[in-house]
């Protein structure tokens, strides 16, 4: 890494040097656009929910509801088994029941984090299947089922329909396929060469780079006069970042890096996940790949970091309450079916950023994989220069330790 920084540092000097002076680095101000605004619609017309969730926990602050109590309800809890059975596959509302749980014969594609509710209504009463539904975490603390009546997503008749529906489900599932069977249908596995342009788009990007790796900033100078040999310079640096910088006590991704570099030294404005930054990124993380991820979290910083990284990947989030590990845990949600979309365990998440997301048209860095996962459990996301999303980006890459890095990445 001293041989890395010598290189970076040769822009004080317009020279290379293999000495270990610091990077030279803008250290004020933001990396990212201010005020930072969330998106709205992407190329292909996704569009982000634009709610404000400032009532709930986000990885800044705690303000969602304490567990509720036990709601009481005055005589027989029923309701409307249709209108139920609507609830529970409502996308709009959550995502549904069907989206971690198999429901019998109702619906297609169904997920399975959770248990196989295809004959609860035999297995157990109203008023259990209520009180799981409005308050879970008074039975299991640690549940990653959301608090539905708690935070607000359901009403009290709401759920009193959703028990109805639940009471008809009696009967084992029958799937016609494997496929249908979120138990047995395969993981899929991505095939797709990433530096292959006729299927990777990402790999244009990585052209776009190098080319403004050669380009004049506003001093006049190019990222190639001091680092004249790039893929010498670069041919392991990607695959050791992030990493803990001390003059800004946080932890620097790539893309936070080269806005810092840039405006220290060449004068270049490209704030975090602008079109040439993001290119940047692809082209200096590419010059390293196949090489094996491996960080450096030997400081007292750094360790620091990482301690404080994995809390929060702990950190339960949002109006549906999900933390990382919900989701990406093997023993959660991880490598299991949300819907018709697989959800992959923490240590398959990183080496492939900056990646082409086919579904979205556009290449997304880890942190707005990271943005994009918080606002779709109902949190409010942070800008991608914060530094608890470095603290996180510092323990996911621990978790991909000796994976080799192949980027651009291509993913759904």
């Amino acid at each position: 890494m001293l041989a890395i920084l010598g290189s970076l540092a040769a822009c004080q000097t317009g020279k290379d040097s293999a000495g270990p002076s610091p990077a030279p680095l803008a250290l004020e101000g933001s990396a990212a656009p201010v005020p930072w605004k969330r998106y709205v619609v992407e190329p292909l017309g996704v569009r982000w929910p634009q709610t404000d969730w400032k009532s709930f926990n986000n990885l800044v602050q705690t303000a969602s509801p304490p567990v509720g109590a036990l709601l009481k309800i005055d005589g027989p809890i029923a309701g409307n088994a249709e209108n139920g059975k609507k609830l529970v596959l409502d996308r709009s509302r959550g995502g549904g029941c069907i989206t971690c749980h198999i429901l019998g014969n109702t619906g297609s594609q169904p997920g399975n984090p959770g248990p196989d509710l295809s004959m609860i209504g035999a297995q157990r009463t109203p008023e259990w299947l209520f009180a799981q539904i409005w308050e879970p975490r008074l039975t299991n603390p640690q549940s990653f089922m959301p608090p539905w009546g708690t935070h607000g997503v359901f009403s009290v008749e709401e759920v009193r329909d959703m028990v109805a529906f639940l009471m008809t489900l009696k009967t084992p599932a029958e799937f016609k396929s494997d496929k249908e069977n979120p138990n047995k249908r395969p993981a899929p596995v991505e095939t797709r060469p990433n530096l292959d342009p006729t299927e990777n788009p990402a790999a244009f990007i990585a052209d776009k780079g190098a080319a403004a790796f050669r380009a004049a900033g506003p001093k006049g100078q190019a990222c190639i006069d001091c680092h004249r040999d790039p893929a010498q310079a670069f041919a392991v640096w990607g695959a050791q970042m992030p990493s803990y910088e001390p003059r800004l006590d946080k932890v620097l991704g790539v893309e936070e890096f080269v806005t810092r570099h840039a405006r220290a030294t060449t004068g270049g404005e490209f704030p975090m996940q602008s079109e040439t930054n993001l290119a940047l990124a692809i082209y200096l993380r590419a010059l390293a790949n196949g090489q094996p991820i491996r960080v450096d979290t030997r400081s007292p910083g750094a360790t620091a970091a990482l301690a404080r990284g994995q809390a929060l990947m702990d950190k339960k989030v949002g109006q549906l309450n999900f933390s990382c590990r919900d989701c990406h845990d093997p023993e959660r949600g991880g490598n299991h079916w949300f819907r018709g979309q697989y959800v992959s365990g923490l240590p398959n998440l990183l080496g492939h950023f900056p990646t082409w997301r086919t579904a979205r048209g556009e290449v997304w860095d880890i942190r707005k994989r990271f943005q994009w996962c918080n606002v779709s459990v109902r949190a409010n996301e942070l800008p991608p220069d914060a530094r608890e999303y470095g603290d996180i980006e510092l323990a996911l890459t621990t978790m991909n330790a000796g994976r080799k890095l192949s980027v651009p990445g291509i993913r759904h």
